[in-house]
């Protein structure tokens, strides 16, 4: 890989993490669009049984309790297995290429 691709790819992770540790810190406590166009057409509460429960519900780690800390962290492992998944695949794609 090249060093200039490296960097890239470093600072583009170092840019993902400092939004995922500052955005539980400033995001709004308001329901998303979607979640609010469902509490007003559905009965409030009709859209929270769950079919298979989340490792992450809503951002969060559920031993460490709804807290920014919890949500930054939470994030943070899903930068990291995004990221980790998308070069792995990127890996396999290439090396089939050259084959």
């Amino acid at each position: 890989m090249e060093k200039k691709t490296k960097q890239f790819i470093i600072i583009g992770l170092a840019v993902a993490i400092i939004i995922a540790i500052l955005a539980p810190f400033l995001a709004s406590d308001n329901p998303d669009g979607l979640e609010s166009a469902i509490e007003k057409i559905l009965l409030p509460g009709a859209g929270e049984e769950n079919i298979h429960e989340s490792p992450m519900p809503d951002y969060t780690i559920p031993f460490l309790g709804e807290t920014p800390i919890s949500g930054s962290i939470a994030i943070i492992i899903g930068v990291i297995v995004t990221f980790a998944l998308a070069y792995g695949l990127g890996y396999l794609l290439k090396s089939r290429k050259k084959s």
